[in-house]
């Protein structure tokens, strides 16, 4: 599929929620992990291919297989923050150091509907609250002070312009 590029507007829409769990659902899901593979990347919204519907996956490093989260909302989050790395499949080689809460104990559906409720921290925690900020319109880029947004998009659009000359 095709991956939205920075600063399409579609990034900052907000996404739907899904209700209807049917193979369509799971197909797309398939494919949405393929393309994030292709980026490369570790996480990825359905959002970040067009689709505006609450749905998304992350395929970690240490895991031993991709998960899937449907309507994921943010129960909790620790007053402790972690501070780390992030981009996006949407704005590839852009990264920046973001500070987001350690731990947060959030729910979930899987991919066949059925209701999950779980923590994550560290890496995993940022990778969650990453791609659901994605999935409320919240482009990881907004999570950064004025400056250092406007320094990196600065950086970004030299980059793109580069490739798309050379």
């Amino acid at each position: 599929m095709k991956i939205l590029r920075y600063p399409d507007p579609g990034l900052s829409t907000r996404c739907t929620p899904v209700t209807v769990f049917d193979d369509g659902l799971s197909a797309f899901a398939a494919d949405l992990l393929a393309t994030m593979r292709t980026a490369p990347g570790v996480g990825i919204t359905a959002a970040h291919v067009g689709t505006f519907v609450r749905l998304f996956v992350l395929d970690l490093p240490d895991w031993p297989q991709p998960l899937y989260y449907v309507n994921p909302v943010i129960l909790e989050a620790s007053v402790e923050t972690i501070r780390h790395m992030e981009g996006s499949v949407s704005m590839p080689g852009a990264t920046e150091e973001v500070e987001r809460p350690r731990r947060i104990r959030f729910s979930y559906q899987d991919i066949q509907g059925l209701s999950h409720e779980t923590e994550a921290q560290d890496f995993h925690a940022v990778c969650i609250q990453h791609e659901i900020d994605q999935l409320d319109g919240i482009f990881w880029l907004k999570r950064l002070s004025r400056l250092k947004r406007e320094r990196l998009v600065r950086r970004w659009e030299k980059e793109e312009l580069r490739r798309a000359i050379g």
